[in-house]
């Protein structure tokens, strides 16, 4: 038999309770049955106790991948670790060394596919909410009143033009004025913000929020010209030569809509997607006949796309009353919008009628539409994206009876620089060609970015593009080489 324990024997001491671990922290929202008649913004933002211990699962690497996920590399532990220290508004701050438009970004942008793909939690669980956190700051430094303007350099004495104020010229006048730049955004539109203002609806980005990054903007100095239309009113050539200014960035982006090219499509009551929320956002048609733009309002509406435009549409229709179908031909895992757009749409009420391709309009004798006729699919082999091709089934078709389509199917980009400034080189399709290293272009002085560059993409990835312009257009304006360059030469 085995020894028994003598009483002044060591006895094994209880192991310590594992402390529990801290869930990710849900974002209180709007009730989707509150929320489809209204267009106020649908999450609340967090609360500054609900910050704080979101920010405390943080585990502050050494090494933060999460940096490197986020295309303007903002200090994601330095920003969070102020937060952790209710320190909000220097975490702002923090945010605001690399990032102009936070507000913005913290609503917008795919993090999950960016910055929070990259975090450490993720691995066993959920990610930190790094885009929640950077939602919430910047708004307490907005409502605190409290926006510090950062330091500027001395003049310079040159002058920078932005064409375009959408992302990426916003982002790139707010690092060249804070590097003694005179700026100068031309806008073709009445409101600066590109996208920002006339694409993504009220209920996930407020104007108000648009409205006071560009006033920001505006306090460091940058200068607005609106309703300005640069290869109309002035070409890129005549900025330089004649305006007087010694650098153009072009920021355009990728503005005209795309078609199916099926019959139909010219009927009344077909829409791109782009004039759809250009009315409703930017021309308020929701507010008719306060705001006297042409109504909107249909009752049975089909939206043809799957990506965050297509949701965008289909959840502002919902909000016009309408009865909304959402019509895809791949399958809902395969859906190029973000998962939380999906997830809000479905709350709504939006159908999904999910592998089914429209193949054409239907029109009444006054060219109205009636309807819709659609072709079931089905998944076959993968296509070159690596996604498994929608492959028609024979003898599926049938008619949706709706009064309202919406192509929410991608856009090109706008097509107007290059085309008066033929020393442009643009590729095949239609993007400004560039230097990716520096995002020069075939002409000297001028520097492009955003969805002229790449097309239509993300806020976030035009912001980090221009970025790299800025910094490319004070080298050169400055007469300092390119960081390339200067190895070169000085390993010769």
């Amino acid at each position: 038999m085995p020894d028994e324990p003598s009483g002044d024997q060591p006895q094994d001491k209880p192991k310590p309770k594992a402390k529990p671990k801290i869930p990710r922290q849900a974002m209180p929202e709007q009730a989707p049955e509150d929320r489809v008649r209204n267009f106020k913004e649908v999450p609340f933002g967090y609360s500054e106790e609900l910050a704080v211990l979101e920010a405390s699962r943080c585990l502050n690497c050494k090494n933060p991948k999460c940096v490197t996920g986020c295309p303007v590399h903002i200090d994601i532990p330095g920003f969070i670790t102020l937060i952790k220290e209710r320190k909000f508004i220097e975490a702002a701050q923090k945010i605001k060394e690399q990032n102009a438009l936070p507000a913005v970004c913290g609503r917008v942008c795919p993090q999950e596919e960016q910055c929070e793909s990259k975090c450490i939690l993720a691995i066993k669980g959920e990610s930190a909410a790094i885009g929640r956190l950077e939602r919430f700051v910047a708004d307490y430094e907005r409502n605190s009143g409290e926006v510090r303007i950062p330091e500027i350099a001395p003049k310079s004495g040159k002058r920078v033009a932005c064409i375009g104020g959408g992302p990426a010229g916003l982002t790139v006048a707010g690092d060249l004025i804070k590097l003694g730049h005179e700026v100068t955004v031309f806008e073709a539109l009445q409101e600066a913000g590109g996208v920002l203002t006339y694409g993504i609806p009220e209920f996930r980005l407020p104007k108000e929020i648009v409205r006071a990054e560009v006033d920001y903007l505006k306090k460091l100095g940058v200068q607005f010209v609106m309703d300005y239309v640069v290869g109309r009113n002035a070409t890129i050539r005549e900025l330089l030569e004649e305006e007087g200014f010694d650098a153009v960035f072009v920021g355009t982006g990728a503005g005209l809509p795309s078609f199916m090219n099926i019959p139909g499509e010219n009927l009344v009551g077909v829409y791109s997607a782009n004039e759809y929320l250009t009315r409703a956002n930017l021309m308020k048609a929701y507010l008719f006949p306060k705001y006297d733009t042409p109504p909107i309002k249909r009752e049975r509406v089909a939206v043809v796309g799957g990506g965050n435009v297509a949701m965008d549409s289909a959840r502002t229709a919902l909000r016009l009353g309408g009865d909304v179908y959402l019509v895809y031909r791949r399958a809902r895992e395969q859906m190029p919008a973000r998962a939380e757009e999906v997830h809000h749409a479905e709350q709504e009420g939006i159908k999904m009628l999910l592998l089914n391709n429209p193949v054409r309009i239907l029109g009444d004798d006054r060219h109205r539409v009636v309807g819709m006729e659609c072709l079931r699919m089905e998944l076959g082999e993968p296509d070159d994206s690596g996604r498994r091709r929608p492959v028609p089934v024979k003898g599926s078709e049938f008619v949706l009876d709706v009064d309202t389509v919406i192509m929410a199917i991608g856009n090109k980009p706008n097509p107007l620089v290059p085309q008066t400034t033929p020393e442009l080189k643009v590729s095949k399709w239609g993007t400004v060609e560039v230097d990716a290293e520096t995002m020069a272009t075939s002409v000297p002085g001028v520097y492009a970015a955003g969805d002229i560059v790449s097309g239509a993409a993300t806020v976030i990835s035009a912001m980090g593009q221009g970025r790299t312009a800025a910094a490319s257009i004070h080298r050169y304006l400055m007469g300092e080489p390119e960081p390339a360059a200067a190895e070169q030469a000085a390993a010769s």
